[in-house]
């Protein structure tokens, strides 16, 4: 079973929130699978990774890229896992049915828009239902991530 966060975004953006958990993931060995809910989403973040800060670098790619196995973090809007990853990051328009293959999925949900609150709840409760482990994940005054308890629905 895998170990599913739910991170509630209502302080940033997903741009502003995916290069740091990507970071996070690649500092502590992990590969990451990034799926997309169409590939023009795809595209755009594959982009965005390449400048989001000049005085950084996340190694990732895509199909534009070639290569998967080779890509510590693969961007896809297919269900697939081409890089052998053991997270997957989902954007907040993205869903799956592949979350069994990884050991930790990571759902960015927009906590201003009532149908995706209403969409993750619903997949909590199936998450829950199949025997994963299920976190809320908010951000505080201060931008750092707390968990907020696995009882405790999106």
């Amino acid at each position: 079973m895998a170990d599913i966060r739910f991170y509630h975004l209502q302080r940033q953006s997903e741009e502003q929130v995916l290069p740091v958990l990507l970071a996070k993931a690649l500092e502590g060995g992990h590969r990451v699978v990034v799926k997309t809910s169409d590939d023009k989403e795809s595209e755009r973040l594959n982009e965005h990774l390449w400048t989001y800060r000049p005085d950084s670098f996340l190694p990732h790619g895509s199909k534009k890229d070639g290569t998967p196995e080779l890509q510590p973090v693969w961007i896809t809007a297919d269900e697939e896992n081409p890089n052998s990853a053991d997270v997957l990051i989902l954007t907040q328009t993205a869903e799956t049915e592949m979350t069994g293959g990884f050991a930790l999925c990571c759902e960015m949900l927009d906590g201003r828009n009532d149908d995706a609150v209403k969409a993750a709840r619903t997949r909590w409760k199936a998450y829950k239902e199949s025997g994963h482990s299920v976190t809320y994940w908010q951000q505080s005054e201060r931008g750092a991530w707390e968990e907020k308890g696995q009882e405790e629905k999106a």
